[in-house]
C-alpha cells in the first residue's frame, strides 16, 4: 500500500495532526478514490415488495457505482408464492421509469448509467433454489453472467448482493470450480466480495463448507435468537421510525416525485413492522459497498450505512453489536445512520424532478486533512501525544452552510481506553493518544452537514493506530 508522508507542522492550517515527538506519521489511503465499487445484484423481487423499494432507492444512487449486473433470481421466500418463478420484468419496469427522469438525474450529479447500459444487464436466474438445484445441469443465464461479470480484466473486486436467494452465485462457485479446477478456482474467488441478506435459500452451511475462503458477509440473527435482531433490519426497526413512516414516504418519494417515485410500494408484509410501509430489508447489502467516505468493504468490521460485521472464520463475517442511546443491538449498526440515509433518499427523488441544479439541494464535501477524496485514511501516532484533526476546506456545492461534527467510533477500533475529543474552533479537533501496552486503533468520523432541505452529510474517517 502506498503511503505519503505529512509534516508536523503546527503552524499550517488544515494538517492532520501535531505531535510533540520529532518523527512524522504516516498517512494511507484504505481506498481508492479515483474508481467506482462494482455491484452486482442477486433478487428476489416479485414476492415481498421491498425489493422493489430497494431497488428504486439504488437506481437513484446508481451514479456512485457501476452497476455491472442486476439479475432476478427466484421470486419471494421459499413457499412464499404458489409457483416457481423469476420476475425481471419488475426490474425493467422500473428502469423504465428511471429512463423518465433520467434527463434531470444528470443535472444533479455526473455517472448515472444510460437506461439502456441498465436493461442489458438485467438477467434472469434460476426460479428453483437450494442445494437440489447445483449441479450439472443448472446453470442460468443469472450465473453465468456472474462468472461473465468476474472475469472481466478489471483490479476491482466485484460486490455481488443477494436480497433474495444464492442458488445462482452457489452454481456459478460450483462450476468455476468443475471447470477450472482448485487453481483457476482460487484466482476467480479472489475477486469477488459477497454481501449475504439473511441466507434466504437456506444453503450457506452447505456454501461455508464448500467454500469457506470466499469474503462473505452474512447478515442472520444468530441461531436461537428472534430472527429480526439481523442486522440488515435496522433499515426499518429501532431508531426514529417516524423516517419509515408511510407519510415519510408519501412526501419524499411517492408523491410529486415522478414515475419512479409513484412505483415505490406503499406497503411490505413483514410483521412486527410498525409503520408497514418501507421496509427496504436489502439495501444494508448494498449500502455496505456505498462509497461516501464513511465506510471500506476490505473492512466489514469498521461499519457503516450498510452495518458493522465481525469476522467469525476463514472468509466469513457475521453481525456486529453497537450501543446507541442506551441501546446495544445488531439493528443499532444500521439505523444510526437513518437520519443520513433518508436524507440522502430525499434529495435524490427531489432530483428526478428538479430541472435546474439550484431547485434541490446536494451533498456537502467533507476534507480531511486537506484530502479531498472519500478514503479514509490511516496513520500511526505514539502513547500521549496530541492529534489534531482539520476539516479545513470542506464545503457545500449549494452555498449552504455547513457545520461539523466528530466522534469516536469506539467499537469499530481496538482500543479500550476512553478517548476524549476536544472542539478547537469550527474546523478542529484534537485528542490525546490513550496509554496502551499494544497496539490499538482509535477511529474517528467527521460528519459535515449542510443546512439545505433536507439536510445532506458528507463523510471521512480516520483509523489512528497508538503505539506503545
Amino acid at each position: 500500500m502506498a503511503r505519503r508522508y505529512l509534516r508536523s507542522w503546527a503552524s499550517v492550517v488544515g494538517f492532520l495532526c501535531v505531535f510533540s515527538w520529532i518523527m512524522p506519521p504516516t498517512i494511507a489511503a484504505a481506498t481508492d478514490p479515483q474508481t467506482k465499487p462494482r455491484l452486482l445484484v442477486l433478487t428476489d423481487i416479485g414476492g415481498d415488495p421491498d425489493d422493489q423499494q430497494s431497488m428504486i432507492r439504488l437506481l437513484v444512487h446508481s451514479n456512485e457505482f457501476e452497476l455491472e449486473g442486476l439479475v432476478a433470481s427466484a421470486s419471494g421466500t421459499p413457499n412464499e408464492l404458489k409457483e416457481r418463478v423469476t420476475k425481471p420484468q419488475l426490474i425493467r419496469e422500473q428502469i423504465e421509469a428511471y429512463a423518465i427522469v433520467f434527463s434531470n438525474l444528470k443535472k444533479h450529479a455526473a455517472g448515472f448509467p444510460s437506461p439502456d447500459s441498465l436493461l442489458e444487464i438485467v438477467k434472469s436466474g434460476n426460479p428453483n433454489r437450494g442445494r437440489d438445484f447445483i449441479g450439472e445441469g443448472h446453470d442460468t443465464e443469472g450465473s453465468r453472467w456472474i462468472i461473465a461479470c468476474t472475469d472481466k480484466a478489471d483490479p476491482r473486486p466485484l460486490n455481488i448482493t443477494i436480497w433474495g436467494g444464492q442458488t445462482d452465485l452457489a452454481q456459478a462457485l460450483w462450476r468455476v470450480r468443475k471447470d477450472r479446477g482448485n487453481s483457476g478456482f482460487q484466482d476467480f474467488q479472489s475477486r469477488i466480495r459477497v454481501f449475504d441478506i439473511d441466507d434466504q435459500d437456506k444453503i450457506h452451511d452447505w456454501l461455508f463448507a464448500e467454500f469457506p475462503d470466499v469474503f462473505y458477509v452474512l447478515s442472520k440473527a444468530p441461531l436461537g435468537t428472534d430472527k429480526r435482531e439481523g442486522a440488515y433490519r435496522g433499515m426499518y426497526l429501532g431508531g426514529d421510525q417516524s423516517l419509515t413512516s408511510l407519510a415519510w414516504l408519501d412526501e419524499h418519494v411517492r408523491k410529486n416525485h415522478g414515475p419512479l417515485g409513484a412505483l415505490y410500494p406503499s406497503k411490505t408484509w413483514t410483521a412486527p413492522n410498525p409503520n408497514s410501509a418501507l421496509k427496504e430489508g436489502d439495501t444494508p447489502s448494498w449500502f455496505f459497498f456505498y462509497p461516501n467516505g464513511l465506510s471500506d468493504p476490505a473492512h466489514p468490521e469498521w461499519g457503516g450505512w450498510g452495518g458493522r460485521y465481525v469476522h467469525e472464520k476463514d472468509g466469513l463475517f457475521r453481525d456486529a453489536k453497537d450501543s446507541v442511546n442506551k441501546v446495544t443491538e445488531a439493528r443499532a449498526t444500521v439505523w444510526r445512520w437513518r437520519d443520513a440515509f433518508q436524507n440522502s433518499f430525499a434529495a435524490r427523488m427531489d432530483w428526478c424532478v428538479a430541472d435546474n441544479f439550484a431547485k434541490a439541494n446536494h451533498p456537502p464535501l467533507a476534507v480531511l486533512a486537506t484530502d479531498r477524496s472519500t478514503s479514509i485514511l490511516e496513520w500511526s501516532v505514539k502513547s500521549g501525544n496530541t492529534v489534531t484533526l482539520s476539516s479545513v476546506g470542506s464545503s457545500d456545492p449549494d452555498g449552504n452552510d455547513i457545520r461539523t461534527d466528530w466522534f469516536v467510533y469506539r467499537e469499530a477500533g481496538t482500543c479500550q481506553e476512553q478517548v476524549a475529543l476536544e472542539s478547537r474552533g469550527e474546523h478542529v479537533a484534537i485528542f490525546t493518544a490513550p496509554q496502551v501496552s499494544q497496539p490499538a486503533t482509535v477511529h474517528v468520523v467527521l460528519k459535515v452537514t449542510d443546512d439545505g432541505q433536507p439536510p445532506l452529510t458528507g463523510y471521512r474517517r480516520a483509523v489512528i493506530e497508538v503505539q506503545p
